[in-house]
């Protein structure tokens, strides 16, 4: 009697465990390989997009929480778009900015950068953030499109703000003038 109660808890409990296993773990690697190369949900912090990330930024804790779609992120950028992509100065840490310039563009740069104008290098987009308070390509200069890690494509929090990131009806700032090939 003894070793028919040991196996039927061997069993039960192996057969319990094995199941969830099955169950659980099998969806780890789909899911690692869609955060790692299809999209991502991702939490903006900070008041660098502010006011069009965390609008309430100075008024609550709360955060915008988004989607940033990985697939081919450094292909065929626009300007206007909102992109990740590594911090150039902590390779270990993502931006979230607004890519305002690309290859060719002529830009009038704001302070700290050391130059008045700037046009942007072939594989390269200048991005900044739409606050004040940002450390962008005004303070690091161009960033190589291959840093791009992802597009910001939606917003999912908070629900009053649910939807599609409309980046096309952003109107850039002045003292940009795009590149003549681009125009033709």
């Amino acid at each position: 009697m003894a070793a028919r109660w040991g196996a039927g808890i061997r069993n039960g409990f192996l057969g319990q465990f094995s199941h969830y296993l099955i169950r659980y773990a099998t969806w780890i690697p789909p899911l690692v390989v869609f955060n790692g190369w299809v999209a991502e949900i991702t939490q903006i912090k900070g008041p660098s997009m502010y006011p069009f990330f965390n609008p309430h930024y100075n008024e609550s804790t709360r955060r915008d929480i988004v989607l940033v779609s990985k697939w081919y992120p450094d292909r065929n950028l626009k300007r206007g778009m909102i992109v990740t992509f590594r911090n150039p100065l902590n390779p270990k840490g993502k931006v979230v900015k607004r890519v305002v310039g690309i290859a060719g563009d002529v830009i009038r740069t704001k302070a700290p950068y050391p130059h008045e104008y700037v046009q942007v290098p072939e594989g390269h987009i200048w991005v900044e953030g739409d606050g004040d308070k940002t450390k962008d390509s005004n303070y690091y200069g161009p960033i190589s499109a291959c840093l791009v890690t992802g597009r910001v494509t939606h917003i999912l929090s908070p629900w009053d703000r649910f939807g599609r990131v409309k980046w096309w009806e952003h109107n850039l700032r002045p003292g940009i003038k795009k590149a003549r090939h681009l125009l033709e």
